[in-house]
């Protein structure tokens, strides 16, 4: 069990110091939740930090069930298991990509003032989120990343079930799950405070650890 999103990142943080002070890694986070995990990271290492924009799709009526996701820079991942037992047409996945690439244009927008993702060539990515239940909005991240030609990719998560964490330990170069319970339920359900956060609340990170880094390059 977790106090919070930050408590999660302080204990990923100590599985992850061999990063520390090391050249060309980036701290990547899938927002929301993501960033405040790992901002802990990012301060520990001494890393920059970004967030890789992805959106879930949702089952229809069921909207924590994920279909699928789709990311910023346009990869989609479907989860086939949840498509195929739920029958769902061509036409609402279509829909559902259509109405998450609007709301990533919003998101981008507002984190990073409209800019593109910078270019991942020849770094180490940690990528973090809070954690993972279908996996497939890691998958949509992790294939967005791929896109460009990384040094090398470490997924870190606090919490996930064990298919999940086999399924992305296979597509990762490093994985780091502290916990992959058998009875696994809800990401939700392994934090005391698992208080939804906010766009703002990202949009602050993001500008403090920018401002921190621009600090340093000045040293």
């Amino acid at each position: 069990m977790f106090k919070n999103r930050r408590d999660a990142g302080v204990q990923l943080a100590e599985k992850l110091r061999h990063y520390e002070a090391r050249k060309g890694v980036l701290v990547l986070a899938l927002p929301r939740g993501g960033a405040v995990t790992a901002l802990e990271i990012a301060r520990a290492i001494g890393a920059p930090l970004d967030v890789l924009i992805v959106r879930k799709m949702g089952f229809p009526g069921q909207e924590e069930l994920a279909i699928g996701a789709v990311s910023e820079t346009g990869a989609v991942v479907l989860n086939q298991r949840v498509l195929v037992r739920g029958n769902i047409s061509k036409k609402y996945i279509e829909e559902e990509i259509s109405s998450q690439k609007e709301e990533i244009a919003r998101r981008r927008s507002l984190y990073r003032g409209g800019k593109r993702l910078e270019k991942l060539d020849s770094k180490t990515v940690i990528l973090v989120d809070d954690g993972v239940a279908t996996g497939a909005t890691m998958k949509a991240a992790i294939a967005t990343i791929k896109e460009d030609n990384v040094e090398r990719l470490v997924v870190a998560i606090p919490v996930s079930p064990p298919e999940t964490a086999d399924e992305l330990r296979a597509i990762s170069d490093e994985f780091v799950c502290l916990y992959a319970p058998s009875d696994f339920m809800a990401v939700g359900n392994y934090y005391e405070d698992f208080t939804q956060v906010s766009d703002e609340e990202v949009a602050k990170i993001l500008e403090e650890s920018w401002a921190l880094k621009e600090r340093d390059n000045n040293v």
